[in-house]
Order: C-alpha cells, then sequence, then structure tokens
C-alpha cells in the first residue's frame, strides 16, 4: 500500500489482522471468481493461489501467529469448499489421485506460505515452482 500512511491504514483497519483479513477477503473473491469460469481447474486455483501468496507474503506472517483468528479460520473454510469441488472433478477425470483429501491442499497451500514467507521476493517464484513440482510428484495420477 505504497503512499499510504499509517494513520490512513489504521482509520480504516483498527488492527493489522483487520488489514490483512482485507487483502485475503479480495483474494478468496478472485478464486471464487475463477472457481466459477467454466472449464476452471484445480491446476488454475492452485495457480492464482500461488500468485497471491507470492504477492501477500507480509500479510500471511501476520496471521500465522497463534491463536488463530476465527476470521481466518473461515477465509481458510471458503478456499477449502472450492478446492473441494476442483478436486472431485480432477479425481474423476483422472487427473490426481483418489486418496487425495481437501485437507491435503490445504496443509500444502500453507506449506507453500511457510516457504515463502521465509524466502527474498525476488527467490519466492523459484521456490513456488518448486513446491509446486512436488507437488505434482505426489498428488498426480
Amino acid at each position: 500500500m505504497a503512499g499510504v500512511g499509517q494513520g490512513s491504514l489504521y482509520r480504516h483497519f483498527p488492527d493489522r489482522i483487520s488489514l490483512a483479513l482485507a487483502v485475503f477477503e479480495n483474494g478468496v473473491a478472485d478464486l471464487e471468481a475463477l472457481a466459477a469460469e467454466p472449464g476452471a481447474t484445480l491446476d488454475d486455483v492452485l495457480a492464482l493461489i500461488t500468485e497471491q501468496a507470492i504477492a501477500s507474503t507480509a500479510f500471511i506472517d501476520m496471521v500465522s501467529v497463534p491463536p488463530a483468528d476465527a476470521r481466518i479460520i473461515a477465509i481458510r473454510d471458503r478456499v477449502a469448499v472450492l478446492l473441494a469441488d476442483l478436486l472431485s472433478e480432477a479425481q474423476r477425470t483422472g487427473r490426481v489421485r483418489r486418496d487425495l483429501t481437501t485437507e491435503d491442499l490445504v496443509l500444502a497451500v500453507g506449506m507453500l506460505a511457510g516457504v515463502l514467507a521465509e524466502r527474498s521476493a525476488p527467490a519466492r517464484r523459484v521456490a513456488a515452482a518448486r513446491v509446486w513440482a512436488l507437488r505434482r510428484r505426489g498428488m498426480d495420477a
């Protein structure tokens, strides 16, 4: 949020979690819109999740401190619902293993976020590609 003073931010967002939630809410709305498009695939949504994670690492750090805020859990649950639908389709068409679960995908996304948080900005895209290459080896049918 370049060019926006801290005072302006806190007039609109009472705390850091609220700011992060606003960013995540916009991101989930984008994911839901993509998932609703005809022909959207699990890989399409995971690619957008990856781009969002690369861009919002600072916000991920803000919400990664226990205990988890109920609002963050609600956002995670919305992502899980859209992943579940896409996972079912990918399994039905034989693109991913039948024993893969939605919770596995949510865990993989969380692991991705953790890996990206530990990398410098220039190294995040390479790290994300490596994470998903490993994912494909373990998830694809």
